[in-house]
């Protein structure tokens, strides 16, 4: 569409994929609102702008970003619709016809796009990917804002330096670059000041948190400082040096720090963890786990896992199945491997049949389904304390430990988004854990 000569007044942000971009989101409704947009929720039968934040971590993502621009220009003609975020930066030529946007927009671009819709209501110019450096310091010049969410998620990092040999992400997201600690701070406490209970620190790899000496353990332990009634949880932590400082920081904030670590392992095979650029090797991972577990009691422990990568023979896929049964995850993230082109594993040969990973596949859901299970059976009998999410239709209210369980609560006085002490009595058939009663 042509945007010289319009007005746009109202706007509307949907977002795939990861938690950062569920951050980064909340930062452009920010800008969005003091730029003078009304936000507006995606089921308004009009709005002027929608923007589209992408995901293209996998064929499959950038398949549902190009189906979704698809669904919003049918559904809204007339709205300017814009694509940012990883599909942006990788693949936006490959947009075309109904999925085509009106405006693309990097990354990198998402702090200034008020102005970059701007430019294009006055004919400027359809695309803007602004350059960025390595290792700097970066602020957002904007606070997040969550409007039709109850939890919030607090961006510290940007970027990846890994390049594991079958991900995307690094040639998406550009350099590791951290926020600025005082800037994080600020961002914090209006979080608090809004009232969100919950925050989650988010990132492409918040492990790589810098600042002037500064590392993610000192920012954590200075956020869990803050006085009030809130909760942090970490999004996904690679593994890194700094982990194991991590966790005592954790261990010396019971109330306020999440028992909660999602820590991508991706195989449990050594032999394939070399293969995908991975920096640690099976035994070095599980004693971190085992350390976790000591200091932590109780905590939730998930991760990733990739099957059917090239060269993953039947051994070694028993290898890695055996290595993730003996970890006792809580939950697990499973993906079968899609060979994401520009990724050096796109070319690697050896490649496993669909069919054979997709047995793969279902072998390691059980499990996961299996240990997941027993996971919550093992609270029962304990105390946890659960934030108020959704009113259930029977009454009471559904929530989530800090150690990341779903549990139903039977407590018609309660309010959402406020913190309840509970006993834990039984478990129903979809592992839902079921409170006896609230605690003073």
């Amino acid at each position: 569409m042509d945007g010289a000569g319009k007005t746009y007044k109202s706007a509307a942000v949907f977002t795939h994929g990861c938690r950062l971009n569920q951050a980064d989101t909340a930062l452009i409704y920010d800008r969005l609102d003091k730029g003078g947009y009304t936000i507006l929720p995606l089921s308004a039968p009009k709005i002027d702008v929608i923007i589209v934040n992408s995901c293209a971590v996998t064929g499959v993502a950038l398949r549902k970003s190009r189906e979704t621009l698809r669904k919003f220009r049918r559904q809204h003609p007339e709205s300017l619709i814009a694509l940012t975020g990883c599909a942006a930066d990788l693949s936006g030529g490959e947009f075309k016809g109904a999925s085509r946007p009106d405006l693309l927009i990097s990354n990198e671009g998402k702090k200034d796009i008020v102005r970059l819709i701007g430019a294009f209501q006055s004919g400027i110019a359809r695309e803007f990917k602004p350059q960025r450096r390595a290792g700097e310091l970066f602020k957002e010049d904007a606070q997040g804002k969550f409007p039709f969410k109850s939890r919030a998620f607090l961006k510290v990092q940007e970027g990846c330096e890994a390049f594991c040999s079958y991900c995307i992400v690094p040639y998406a997201r550009g350099p590791e670059r951290s926020r600025d600690w005082d800037e994080i701070i600020a961002d914090f406490r209006q979080m608090l000041a809004a009232g969100y209970k919950e925050i989650v620190l988010s990132g492409v790899n918040i492990c790589a948190y810098r600042c002037a000496g500064r590392r993610l353990p000192d920012l954590l332990d200075i956020l869990a400082l803050e006085p009030g009634e809130f909760r942090l949880r970490l999004s996904s932590t690679e593994p890194h040096p700094s982990n194991r400082e991590l966790l005592k920081v954790m261990a010396a904030h019971p109330e306020k720090i999440c028992r909660f670590l999602h820590l991508p392992l991706q195989h449990g095979a050594d032999e394939i963890l070399k293969a995908m650029g991975r920096s640690y090797g099976s035994e070095e991972y599980a004693s971190f786990l085992v350390e976790a577990r000591r200091l932590i009691p109780d905590i939730h422990l998930g991760s990733d896992i990739i099957v059917g990568f090239p060269s993953e023979s039947d051994e070694l896929f028993m290898k890695s199945f055996k290595f993730v049964e003996s970890m006792s995850f809580s939950n697990l993230h499973i993906f079968t491997f899609s060979p994401r082109p520009g990724t050096p594993a796109a070319g690697f040969p050896g490649k496993v049949p669909l069919s054979l990973a997709k047995e793969r596949y279902e072998l390691l859901l059980e499990l996961s389904v299996r240990k997941a299970r027993e996971f919550a059976e093992a609270q029962i009998g304990k105390r946890l304390t659960v934030l108020a999410e959704r009113r259930l239709n029977g009454g009471g209210f559904e929530g989530w430990s800090d150690n990341y369980l779903n549990v139903q609560i039977p407590c018609p006085g309660l309010s959402r988004n406020q913190f309840a002490n509970v006993l834990i009595k039984s478990i129903d058939a979809e592992g839902r854990l079921l409170a006896n009663k609230t605690l003073s």
